[in-house]
C-alpha cells in the first residue's frame, strides 16, 4: 500500500467545489461564485482554446456567453482577495522556498487591449506587439504557481487618455519602471498576506541598472539571488596598494577573483532532470557602480549605502569554460554556495508552471481589453493551474520538465 503523503502536500485529495468555495468565498454575491467555479473548471476541462462560448458548452451544456463575458470582463469584483487565499493554500500545502518573479509576454493582434505596445521583452530578446506582466510564483519542489500579477503599461497609455477610457484604467495606473512593480507585488505579499518572508528570485539580465530593485528588497529585509548580465558595470578591487578604485564590469570582476581567491568545485542535484551534476562557483563582494559615491575630502571612498547583509556576486563557472556561465547579485550568506545553484534552478521550475499556464490553462486565451478583465482572468487560471498543483500528489508523477534552454546569445 503506498505510504502517506509526504511532507508539505496535501493530508487529502482536494474537493473542486470546496476549493472554489474558499477562494471566492469573499465575493459578494452567489451567481459571481457560481460563475468563478464554471470558468475555472472550463480552464481546467475545455481542451484547446478556451473561449467564453467552448467553456459554457463543455461546463454547462448550454451557450452561456454574455454571462461569463460579464463575469470576467465587468463584474467588479476584487483580486486581491482571491489571490490572497490561494497563496494561502499554496503556502499551507506546500513546502515554498521562494518567491520567483517572471516576466509574462501576451502577444497581441492590435493596439486596443489593456497595455499592448510594440515594446522589446527580455525574455524573449526581441521587440513584439504584446502586453508585458509580471508573475510572481510561490515555488518549491511542487513546482510554481503565480499568485501575484502586475501588467507593466508601456509610456504611450500614460499619454493617451482615448486608449485608457476605452480599457477602463484606473486613473492611478501609470507607467513605472519594472522594480517598482516588483517592489509593489512583495509589499502585497508581506503586509497585506502576511506570508512569510522567503528569497526572492528574478532574472534582470535585460535591465540596465538593478540597484534599485537590490536596495528595495534590502529595505524590506529579504533575502534575494537576482541574475544579471556580465556588463553590468561595479567597482573593481585595487590592482596594486595605493592605487585608485576603477570601474568595471561583472565579467572582470569575476575574472579577477578567479585569479585571486580561485573557484570552488560543487556536485549539485538539477532539479529538472534529477541528475546529479558538477560546477564551479565563485563569490565575491560587490559594490556596483551606480552606488559607488565620490571620495570624501581626505581621499577615502565614501560608504555607498547603510549596513546591510553583505551583497555577493556568485557565478557558475563549469569546467572548460573561459567565463562563467551565469551571474548573480545575492545576499544570501557566501558560506552557503552549494544552495545558490538548486536555489537558481526554481526559476526553471516556475518558468515550466507558467508554459502550461499558456498552453493548458488557457493563460494567453484572453480575449478582452479592459485592465479589470485582464486581471479577472490572469488570477482565474492562477486558480487553475493552483487545483492542478494541489490535486498533482495523488496522480502519477509527471515527467520531469526539461531543463531551460538558455536564452540566445547565453554561453
Amino acid at each position: 500500500m503506498p505510504g502517506p503523503p509526504a511532507a508539505g502536500t496535501p493530508a487529502a485529495p482536494v474537493d473542486f467545489a470546496a476549493y472554489c468555495q474558499d477562494l471566492f468565498g469573499t465575493l459578494a454575491r452567489s451567481d459571481q461564485r457560481r460563475w468563478g467555479e464554471v470558468y475555472v473548471r472550463g480552464l481546467l476541462d475545455v481542451p484547446g482554446r478556451k473561449t467564453p462560448a467552448r467553456i459554457s458548452e463543455q461546463v454547462l451544456g448550454r451557450r452561456a456567453v454574455q454571462q461569463i463575458q460579464q463575469f470576467v470582463n465587468q463584474s467588479p469584483w476584487p483580486c486581491g482577495p482571491v489571490r490572497r487565499r490561494l497563496a494561502g493554500q499554496l503556502d499551507q500545502a506546500f513546502a515554498t522556498e521562494a518567491w520567483c518573479v517572471d516576466e509574462v509576454v501576451f502577444a497581441k493582434n492590435g493596439d486596443r487591449s489593456v497595455g499592448v505596445a510594440r515594446q522589446y521583452a527580455p525574455s524573449l530578446e526581441r521587440t513584439v506587439n504584446c502586453q508585458l506582466a509580471l508573475a510572481t510564483s510561490l515555488v518549491g519542489r511542487h513546482g510554481g504557481v503565480p499568485v501575484s500579477w502586475r501588467l507593466l503599461l508601456p509610456q504611450r497609455w500614460d499619454r493617451d487618455e482615448d486608449l485608457r477610457r476605452q480599457a477602463h484604467l484606473p486613473d492611478g495606473e501609470r507607467s513605472r519602471p519594472r522594480w517598482r512593480y516588483v517592489l509593489e507585488a512583495v509589499d502585497e505579499m508581506l503586509e497585506e498576506w502576511c506570508l512569510e518572508p522567503l528569497p526572492v528570485l528574478a532574472d534582470w539580465r535585460g535591465e540596465g541598472d538593478v540597484a534599485p530593485l537590490l536596495r528595495g528588497l534590502e529595505a524590506r529585509g529579504l533575502a534575494y539571488l537576482v541574475e544579471v548580465s556580465p556588463t553590468v558595470a561595479v567597482t573593481l578591487p585595487r590592482p596594486c596598494a595605493g592605487s585608485p578604485q576603477g570601474s568595471g564590469t561583472l565579467l572582470e570582476l569575476a575574472v579577477h577573483a578567479a585569479q585571486h581567491r580561485g573557484r570552488t568545485p560543487i556536485a549539485w542535484q538539477d532539479r529538472a532532470t534529477a541528475r546529479m551534476r558538477q560546477s564551479q562557483v565563485l563569490s565575491m563582494p560587490a559594490l556596483l557602480q551606480s552606488e559607488a559615491q565620490p571620495a570624501g575630502a581626505a581621499g577615502r571612498p565614501a560608504e555607498s549605502r547603510p549596513a546591510q547583509r553583505p551583497r555577493h556576486l556568485v557565478t557558475d563557472w563549469p569546467y572548460g569554460r573561459p567565463a562563467p556561465r551565469a551571474y548573480w547579485l545575492t545576499n544570501l550568506p557566501a558560506r552557503n554556495l552549494t544552495d545558490v545553484l538548486p536555489l537558481a534552478q526554481l526559476r526553471a521550475l516556475s518558468g515550466h508552471s507558467l508554459s502550461r499556464m499558456q498552453r493548458d490553462f488557457g493563460l494567453a486565451d484572453f480575449e478582452g481589453r479592459s485592465f479589470r478583465g485582464w486581471h479577472h482572468h490572469v488570477t482565474l487560471a492562477s486558480v487553475a493551474l493552483g487545483f492542478d498543483a494541489l490535486c498533482s500528489p495523488y496522480r502519477s508523477q509527471p515527467t520531469a520538465p526539461k531543463s531551460m534552454s538558455p536564452r540566445p546569445g547565453t554561453p
